[in-house]
């Protein structure tokens, strides 16, 4: 009896032994506060990839509405006598259409509108039709009439919202209507008829959610741009990233032409309409509806800071090898004025000559642009030549604003090795680094900047997404992965200054590349788990580092850290204690986290918890199930200076204490 008591006790202690060592202690050091935590650390990056902007975040529900799509009809269906002309009002959009009498009164002319992937309305919703238009005879008014229609209705009537409106100017002259949906329809068709004998001829037709994001006119859809205020965002990445190279320079991102009057900005080729042959969209053009002046007002609307990103003079590398796709380096003078005129239109007082235009367009204070970008994903030495007159020129007229520059497409490598000590030796504010990796590389970051030098520039970890090894779709385990990454930027925040996940937006019927942050159809939308990431990390990103260790190394999954990742912070503003951890591991870990150096009476008064954990590592959130994987809060049981915690497999964990 006396052999079994000794061997049960042998056994227990062992037992609490094996859980006491499995027990890992977090010291978070509260002396000493580390590197205040940049405004601009979380935020978003802009491109229009993926039907982004026509046909996603910008409102306009027509396709083609200023007939310039090179086949000027598309994504139009015409009737009777419709003719196509090219001496319209607005010189750079001079295509609209003449609807005349069809010649018979049982014969019909108009046009039928697709919209994009469909037109999506809402039951009791409001939209605004609105046309230039004239009567070209300029005698007796003409007169239209507006449908909304489904067109595989099996009731009496296509048309389930009506309108007329009377053309009664020879001049060109714009016309509105407001139709209200008695029916939710995502696949609706825009149908106009000519409804009198007169010719009419009309131009730039569109249709808007009356409902706009803050109630622009020429405005965002509501819900997407809701998300992008939800993460909260310090920094406003626009328009993109290679549709600012473009595949030509003709063909590139350019910024002049996206602003003053919507009528007559012009179209632009996308190069994401030709990019991937295995998916492709031959409708896919740039309205430049959505432009820098609304890109400047979105991002002063949700709070974050803009960063425009403009051509430095070289066409994309990846599709041009040749040097004779780019301006000759000497010939870069327009270019470069491109960006200080784009400085002057965001900053400048109305007296000037791009500030007049901003004022003009209706905001006439300044946006107080503080960051530009110049090139997105070059290399070479041609990169760093190109660039160089760029900065001179921006340091003379705008010492006070911040050069952001690139360590092209790879995240290690030759490329990379060689553009940093460039981008030093030029003195750029930031460094912009892109990485699409998979699950091994993520893993293996955990200490990505602790050994970077801390007297060059910054750094801008401006595109990166974990593309999972043979899934390359959004997922919970990749989103897992990024989570844990992101803990190293977060303790190196005094190097690390700004990071944007990429792609933002995809559309389920027109999306090229994945995964992405957002996703949506023509009327409802999802956020992915690698969105509630982010928006965690936006929301509790504190004011400043604190020193988190275990066994005195920081936490980076490395080696006999059980997969774990972790960081913390202090909220100065808040009075909080804030610590992230990643649990990559498929076993439940313990951990201690231990508050040390907080003064005598100090103690910690309450705390909770926000967890993301799925048991399917290949699921995400859907259309039809978008809450399916979404953080979870619970209280935390506190001691004076610590707490206890168990955080499970695979689960990214925020702890929040108050003090």
């Amino acid at each position: 009896m006396m052999k079994t008591k000794r061997l049960l006790t042998t056994m227990a202690l062992a037992v609490g032994m094996t859980l006491q060592a499995q027990t890992h202690e977090f010291v978070i050091q509260t002396k000493k506060v580390g590197a205040e935590i940049q405004p601009t650390m979380y935020g978003l990056f802009f491109e229009d990839i993926n039907y982004a902007a026509d046909g996603g975040l910008y409102a306009e529900l027509v396709k083609n509405r200023s007939f310039e799509f090179p086949q000027h009809l598309m994504g139009w269906k015409s009737f009777g006598k419709v003719t196509v002309k090219d001496d319209g009002p607005f010189e750079r959009n001079p295509h609209y259409v003449r609807l005349a009498y069809a010649g018979h009164p049982h014969k019909q002319t108009g046009l039928d509108n697709e919209g994009f992937f469909g037109i999506g309305v809402s039951r009791d919703a409001e939209y605004r039709f609105s046309v230039w238009a004239r009567i070209p005879d300029g005698k007796e008014a003409g007169k239209i009439r507006v449908e909304l229609v489904d067109t595989k209705s099996m009731g009496e009537q296509q048309a389930f919202a009506t309108a007329t409106l009377d053309i009664d100017s020879k001049e060109w002259k714009k016309y509105q209507v407001v139709l209200k949906s008695p029916v939710t329809n995502p696949k609706a068709v825009l149908r106009i008829f000519l409804a009198s004998p007169q010719t009419v001829d009309l131009e730039h037709i569109s249709l808007f959610p009356v409902d706009t994001w803050k109630g622009h006119e020429n405005g965002l859809r509501k819900d997407l741009a809701q998300a992008l205020a939800d993460l909260k965002p310090g920094i406003f990445r626009f328009p993109g990233g290679c549709i600012v190279e473009g595949t030509d320079l003709a063909t590139r991102y350019n910024w002049k032409n996206s602003v003053g009057p919507v009528e007559n900005r012009p179209l632009n080729e996308n190069r994401w309409q030709y990019t991937f042959a295995h998916r492709f969209y031959p409708d896919y053009y740039q309205s430049y509806g959505l432009g820098f002046y609304e890109f400047f007002q979105l991002s002063e609307e949700i709070g974050a800071e803009p960063l425009p990103v403009l051509s430095c003079g070289l066409a994309c590398q990846f599709q041009n090898p040749n040097a004779d796709a780019h301006v000759p380096v000497g010939q870069l003078q327009d270019y470069i004025q491109d960006a200080l005129d784009l400085i002057e239109f965001a900053n400048g007082d109305a007296t000037t000559t791009w500030g007049k235009l901003r004022a003009d367009m209706g905001h006439p204070a300044p946006f107080n642009l503080k960051f530009i970008g110049i090139g997105n994903e070059q290399w070479g030495s041609e990169y760093p030549e190109y660039l160089e007159p760029f900065v001179k020129a921006i340091r003379e007229a705008y010492p006070d604003i911040k050069i952001v520059g690139s360590s092209g497409p790879d995240s290690e490598g030759k490329q990379f090795d060689y553009l940093w000590p460039e981008m030093k030796r030029l003195k750029a504010d930031l460094v912009d680094e892109h990485f699409y990796r998979p699950e091994s590389w993520f893993l293996s970051q955990g200490a990505r900047y602790d050994g970077y030098d801390r007297k060059g520039p910054k750094v801008f970890a401006g595109e990166y997404a974990c593309h999972g090894k043979g899934k390359k779709w959004n997922h919970f385990h990749a989103s897992l992965l990024e989570a844990a990454f992101m803990t190293g930027l977060e303790r190196n925040a005094d190097i690390v200054h700004m990071a944007t996940y990429a792609p933002l937006f995809a559309h389920v019927e027109g999306w090229q590349w994945r995964p992405d942050l957002i996703w949506y159809d023509n009327l409802r939308s999802v956020r992915s788990v690698s969105y509630y990431v982010q928006q965690l990390y936006g929301l509790y990103k504190g004011t400043h580092v604190l020193p988190l260790t275990m066994d005195k190394r920081a936490v980076t999954g490395a080696e006999g850290q059980d997969g774990l990742f972790a960081s913390a912070v202090v909220d100065k503003d808040k009075n909080q204690y804030i610590v992230k951890v990643a649990n990559t591991s498929d076993k439940a870990q313990s951990i201690q986290l231990t508050f040390d150096g907080m003064k005598k009476k100090a103690a910690l008064t309450a705390g909770r918890c926000i967890k993301l954990a799925s048991p399917d590592l290949d699921k995400d959130n859907s259309l039809d199930a978008p809450s399916a994987i979404v953080p979870q809060e619970s209280a935390l049981t506190v001691e004076a200076q610590g707490a206890r915690v168990e955080i499970e497999p695979n689960t990214f964990a925020v702890y929040i204490f108050e003090l």
